[in-house]
């Protein structure tokens, strides 16, 4: 974030309105909704988050504990806790739409769990 000075960047019109009510401080102007990029978009820290939570899910499903996890991952235990409902819940939720869509993707091949 840069600092720019008005007289530089407004016409003089709304900056003799913004001198009623500040003068001399800085402000901050936020960017239109419809431009800003959601958290970790940008950085590519929401992408890391959600492997590292995968990564989490797969390894209590292969038998670690919540404990092991904590540790290894640097993480408190009701952190891990957190990670692990959160993905079983979306786990429950993606076998129940397979469910409903009777075993096809939406592309419409038969999903592997399907398959006999």
């Amino acid at each position: 974030m840069n600092y720019r000075n008005g007289k530089d960047v407004l016409p003089p019109r709304l900056l003799k309105e913004l001198q009623h009510y500040i003068q001399g401080e800085l402000v901050y102007v936020p960017k239109l909704e419809s431009k800003r990029a959601p958290w970790g978009e940008v950085s590519g820290s929401r992408k890391l988050i959600a492997r590292r939570n995968e990564e989490i899910f797969k390894s209590y499903c292969g038998g670690l504990s919540a404990t092991e996890l904590a540790s290894a991952y640097h993480l408190s235990i009701d952190s891990i806790r957190k990670i692990i409902t959160k993905m079983r819940s979306a786990a429950r939720h993606s076998e129940q739409k397979q469910a409903v869509n009777g075993g096809f993707s939406s592309a419409g091949t038969l999903n592997s769990s399907y398959r006999s």
